[in-house]
C-alpha cells in the first residue's frame, strides 16, 4: 500500500500542488493545503480501488478542505489592498509576468469564483465535475465562471494579450 500511494504523490503530486496554488493564491497555503490533503487520502487509500486513477478523490479533498479553511479564516482574517510577500511582475521575465498577473488577479476573486476558474480551465474539468466538487448546480457553476472570468478581464493588465484568439476578434467575450 505504502509504495502505491508514495508513486501516486511522485507522479501526480507537483499537479495537484499547482492547483492547490492557483485555489489558494499562495504558495505557502497551497504546500499546507495538499499536505492536509494527501495526508487524508492516505487514511483513506487502503479503501480506494487504486486501479483507477484517485486523483478525483484527491481534487475533492483539496477543494472540501479549502473551503473549510476559508470560511473559517473569514471570520478572523482582515483583507489587505496589498500582499506585502508577493514580488512585482517588473521582478520576473515576460512569461513569468503573465503567470504572475494571472495568479494576482486569481488571488483576488472570491474564493467560489477563484474555485470555478481553476477547476474548469486549470484542472480542465467539465462543469458537472466541478459543480459535484464545489456542492452547487451547474448554473452556479456557470454564474460562478462568468463572473469570474469578468473580474479577471478587469484584474489584469489591460496592455497583457491573454488570450490571443480573443483579441483578434473572434467573437468570444
Amino acid at each position: 500500500m505504502d509504495a502505491d500511494f508514495e508513486e501516486f504523490v511522485r507522479r501526480r503530486g507537483d499537479h495537484h500542488l499547482r492547483t492547490a496554488v492557483l485555489l489558494t493564491g499562495d504558495w505557502h497555503a497551497a504546500e499546507d493545503l495538499v499536505q492536509t490533503g494527501l495526508g487524508k487520502l492516505y487514511k483513506v487509500w487502503h479503501r480506494l480501488d487504486t486501479g483507477s486513477e484517485p486523483d478525483a478523490y484527491l481534487r475533492r479533498i483539496l477543494v472540501n478542505t479549502h473551503r473549510s479553511w476559508w470560511r473559517a479564516r473569514w471570520r478572523r482574517e482582515i483583507p489587505r489592498a496589498e500582499h506585502p510577500g508577493l514580488p512585482s511582475a517588473e521582478d520576473l521575465g515576460e512569461t513569468r509576468a503573465v503567470a504572475e498577473d494571472v495568479r494576482n488577479a486569481l488571488a483576488r476573486l472570491p474564493a467560489r469564483q477563484r474555485t470555478a476558474l481553476v477547476l474548469r480551465f486549470f484542472a480542465d474539468l467539465p462543469e458537472a465535475e466541478v459543480a459535484d466538487l464545489m456542492g452547487c448546480s451547474v448554473g452556479t457553476v456557470k454564474s460562478h465562471t462568468h463572473r469570474g472570468l469578468q473580474a479577471m478581464r478587469r484584474l489584469i493588465s489591460p496592455g497583457l494579450v491573454v488570450n490571443h484568439a480573443e483579441a483578434e476578434g473572434s467573437g468570444l467575450r
